[in-house]
């Protein structure tokens, strides 16, 4: 069983400019996984939906706290990527014996050339292998959550020197 627990972000296809968001469709992470036609058990629940640049300690205290709550030792976090590597810290400081992969998109959620189903299924699938502790999963690549950051110049997430 994986929790997938999401937080908003371009994955989900808002579009934000500031803190408010100008495009909002309704893809969402349930569109992504039924066109895949998975077979996993999953259950998917809706934590938060923001901008990730708007993301608080508060918010991700109230993430650890669904993190907590769930039975599930897989859990896949949907989020922004702008703070993507701050919610990883924050979470991956705490030690809490679970497998956690964070996974967003650069190409809002609802376009045609998004790499949104990419990106997750690729989340997933390494979810489903690593052992417990804080990942990112971005560009074909996993990061441990003490060793990443996003270049805002190529867009990229990529290994701490």
């Amino acid at each position: 069983m994986i929790t997938i627990l999401t937080t908003g972000g371009t994955i989900e296809g808002l579009d934000y400019v500031g803190d408010k968001a100008i495009n909002k469709t309704n893809v969402s992470i349930a569109d992504f996984l039924e066109s895949a036609n998975v077979d996993f058990e999953y259950t998917i629940e809706s934590v938060f939906k923001k901008d990730s640049r708007a993301i608080k300690d508060d918010d991700r205290e109230q993430l650890v706290r669904k993190i907590e709550e769930t039975n599930a030792s897989k859990i896949l976090i949907t989020h922004g990527t702008f703070t993507m590597e701050d919610t990883a810290k924050y979470i991956g400081k705490l030690n809490l014996k679970k497998t956690i992969v964070l996974v967003g998109s650069i190409i809002l959620g609802s376009s045609a050339n998004t790499d949104a189903p990419f990106n997750l299924g690729y989340a997933i699938s390494s979810l489903q292998f690593l052992k417990p502790n804080v990942y990112i999963a971005m560009n074909g690549q996993i990061f441990l959550w003490n060793n990443v950051s996003k270049n805002l110049e190529t867009n990229k997430f990529e290994h701490n020197e």
